[in-house]
């Protein structure tokens, strides 16, 4: 049985629920809720563990802020012992349209300060994440205010099969290896399954 560290990125606080900028921490609690298991609170994070054929899967929200999430991913792989191979972190991208996955090997944190933290902490940029896009329908000097807003009702309508094309990217990456996974989740979504 492999196991893996599922980091999904995100601030705690009520205040913080349902923005843009949470879009790891609402695929994982989709994921916890689909799987009937509740988040614990540790140290540096809460987190559930799921399993999937054989593998078993610790679901990490960090409680660090988003700036400083390398701290809580760098403590859990090290408690849990993981190669940096068995690593997938789910961030939220301004540089993709709402409802737009994108799974890839590694590569720079594109301006995300949760990413820059981790690739700090790590030492490095090469570990699996997948960025969830949320747009970028901002005016200049508005990034924050969007970032840190709420979801519409519309959007957060689409998160259901947002995170279940999310979820199954990640088993797919477990259990087949990132290439076929990238295959998978990399496609745009057909019409009808927008709808």
């Amino acid at each position: 049985m492999a196991n893996f560290l599922i980091a999904g990125l995100g601030n705690i606080g009520e205040e913080y629920a349902f923005t843009r900028h949470n879009m790891g921490f609402m695929i994982l609690d989709a994921w916890a809720k689909a799987s009937n298991v509740v988040f614990e609170s540790g140290r540096y994070g809460s987190t559930a563990t799921v399993s999937f054929k054989g593998h078993k899967f610790t679901l990490l929200k960090p409680s660090t802020y988003m700036n400083l999430s390398g701290k809580a991913v760098r403590y859990w792989m090290t408690e849990l012992k993981l190669p940096l191979e068995n690593l997938m972190v789910i961030s939220d991208d301004l540089n993709l349209p709402f409802g737009t996955l994108r799974l890839r090997k590694g590569g720079s944190a594109g301006g995300h300060n949760g990413l820059t933290n981790i690739n700090e902490m790590l030492g490095t940029q090469d570990y699996a994440r997948i960025r969830a896009g949320i747009g970028n329908d901002f005016g200049r000097g508005h990034q924050v205010d969007f970032v840190l807003g709420k979801l519409s009702e519309g959007e957060l309508a689409d998160m259901a099969s947002i995170s279940e094309r999310a979820i199954e990217g990640v088993k797919t990456w477990a259990c087949a290896g990132i290439d076929r996974a990238m295959n998978s989740v990399n496609t745009r979504p057909k019409k009808d399954e927008q709808a």
